[in-house]
């Protein structure tokens, strides 16, 4: 559920009226104010932190074999597949091989089928079975041998992703561990949060964010809270915590640094401009106008959150009360 962050303008009425007189007026004296409902509103509290993206899933493409770079087939950033092949090292040796291995394995298949019928009719012993089925095996292990060989001068996506920078180009010689390129998984992405472990109670799966960064001025991004470390680092004395943000434009790049907001207890409550409050001591006052005569009330009040340019009223006013926003110096209670 969409939980706006800032409330939309209140509306605002201009009043005049002999009842509302100054502190330093002569008595009776008209004093113009403005005038603002108290209204209902979707209203969250807010902790801040800063975070770091990560790719959902993310790989380095490496060889496994040593060999030349025989084609390359994905562009530089190209949405690639999962199993998607990626490169073509050299393989007509291997390819070879397999053929060969595939031919013995059928003689051996054709000889223990025909040692199996002779069994069968007893016309040959179970010994000699035993060695026609124990070569088909052997040939069945060496072609799978020359099978996992050629695969390996296929090099494929392991999962669905972006590519990054290509490395190679074809006649390339790569050994193990050669970098050709990067593969991530950036819908959703991740985003590493820490927070101080007192909010701990407060961070939970499901919690809704809102995180931004400086690289996307322009625009927020929402997600949830998907787990929570099990540990509280000793040294800093906070928690981290990791969300999942929908990616599918794919504008979140790993890397970037954002500040998150985590949006926790969602709620309707009273909300009044900021500038209508009237501090005196330890207490809050609003002055409330009377629809009926347009007298002046000194009311207190108890406040909870605040959003810019908006207060939350926990008790002391009601939904659609009238309270003076702009001239609250001029106003004295009745």
């Amino acid at each position: 559920m969409h939980l706006p962050i800032f409330t939309a303008a209140f509306s605002a009425v201009l009043i005049a009226s002999a009842g509302l007189s100054g502190a330093g007026a002569q008595e009776g004296s008209v004093q113009n104010v403005i005038v603002a409902p108290a209204v209902a509103d979707r209203f969250v509290d807010q902790v801040e932190a800063l975070g770091t993206t990560f790719a959902n899933e993310s790989v380095t493409i490496t060889a496994n074999v040593s060999d030349k770079v025989a084609e390359i087939l994905f562009e530089d950033g190209q949405q690639v597949e999962q199993d998607q092949i990626l490169v073509l090292l050299r393989r007509d040796e291997q390819r070879a091989e397999l053929e060969a291995a595939e031919a013995v394995l059928a003689e051996r298949r054709t000889a223990y089928n025909r040692a199996s019928e002779l069994e069968r009719r007893q016309y040959t012993a179970t010994a000699q079975l035993e060695e026609r089925r124990a070569a088909m095996r052997e040939a069945e292990a060496n072609r799978d041998g020359a099978k996992a060989r050629l695969d390996d001068r296929e090099i494929r996506a392991p999962f669905e992703g972006v590519v990054g920078l290509r490395n190679i180009s074809p006649g390339t010689l790569v050994t193990p561990g050669s970098v050709i390129t990067t593969l991530d998984d950036l819908d959703p992405i991740k985003l590493d949060f820490t927070v101080p472990a007192a909010y701990l109670s407060n961070i939970q799966p499901g919690l809704a964010i809102v995180a931004t960064t400086t690289a996307l001025p322009d625009r927020e991004f929402r997600g949830t809270v998907r787990s929570v470390a099990t540990q509280v680092d000793r040294v800093t004395r906070s928690i981290t915590a990791r969300a999942f943000i929908p990616n599918e434009d794919h504008a979140l790049k790993p890397g970037l640094l954002m500040t998150v907001r985590l949006l926790k207890n969602p709620r309707d409550a009273i909300m009044i401009p900021e500038e209508a409050l009237v501090p005196s001591g330890t207490q809050t006052f609003v002055f409330v106008i009377d629809r009926d005569d347009n007298k002046a009330e000194r009311r207190e009040i108890e406040t909870g959150g605040r959003r810019p340019g908006a207060v939350e009223v926990v008790s002391g006013l009601e939904r659609g009360e009238l309270i003076v926003t702009h001239g609250t110096m001029q106003v004295r209670d009745g």
